[in-house]
């Protein structure tokens, strides 16, 4: 069985579920790798998902059905399905993405693809800002939907901010940094980068890990400073 820093039972999982999509799909596949929380140490059980990426050389609907009953049955697996010719063809769609895989992840059968794919940091940085404005104007319209009831506002706030923390962390990159995965350290960095209010981003990570209970008053304040700060930052990657 593979080691991994996960429940023994999980482990068997990943490992059956491996098994079987080799059983299935034979010379098709070309790699099955584990990535997002369960590879960077930072699984939650019952929060976070098994993410499972399986790489085909043909990914076409008749090929997909095959595995339809196998994914039924690994409830807790969550598979990304893709083909070789995807992947070559949309490193510059999808930059952050394909970094993030690339830099996060444990493979589990096959050849390693991910580790040669190179990302032209221009559309990295069209991607964050992009990313980082529509991120924008969704909070601003989530705050006025809310109607500034507390509970709305809250769960918009804590909805958002993992997703959030995942542009920011390749903002990072094309501030020529090798950004921490884990999040506490990762707040630190933005921080001393970006001036961040990280007293207030330390509140909100507590926040959605059910560490501390927000007051009415602190849910408004901190989304405050996460879209003042958010602004002062797509300023920065505008001008890159």
């Amino acid at each position: 069985m593979l080691k991994l820093n996960l429940d023994p039972k999980l482990s068997l999982e990943i490992t059956l579920f491996t098994k079987q999509l080799k059983n299935i799909y034979a010379d098709n596949l070309l790699s099955v790798c584990l990535y997002g929380s369960a590879a960077s140490g930072e699984f939650v059980a019952r929060r976070s998902n098994l993410n499972i990426l399986v790489l085909l050389k043909a990914d076409d609907l008749s090929e997909l059905k095959k595995s339809s009953r196998l994914i039924k049955k690994f409830k807790n697996i969550t598979p990304l399905f893709l083909s070789e010719k995807y992947v070559k063809s949309s490193t510059d769609i999808f930059p952050i993405e394909f970094l993030d895989l690339q830099e996060n992840h444990v493979l589990l059968y096959g050849q390693d693809y991910l580790k040669d794919i190179v990302i032209d940091k221009k559309n990295l940085r069209f991607q964050c800002e992009q990313e980082l404005k529509s991120k924008l104007l969704n909070l601003k319209h989530l705050y006025l939907k809310s109607g500034l009831q507390p509970a709305q506002l809250e769960g918009a706030l804590l909805k958002s901010f993992n997703s959030i923390l995942h542009i920011l962390r390749n903002v990072l990159r094309l501030k020529g940094h090798n950004p921490a995965y884990e999040k506490d350290a990762l707040l630190q960095e933005l921080a001393i980068i970006f001036k961040i209010k990280i007293e207030h981003w330390i509140k909100i990570q507590a926040a959605k890990l059910k560490k501390i209970k927000l007051t009415k008053n602190q849910v408004e304040e901190l989304f405050m400073a996460l879209v003042e700060d958010l602004e002062n930052i797509t300023q920065i990657v505008d001008a890159l």
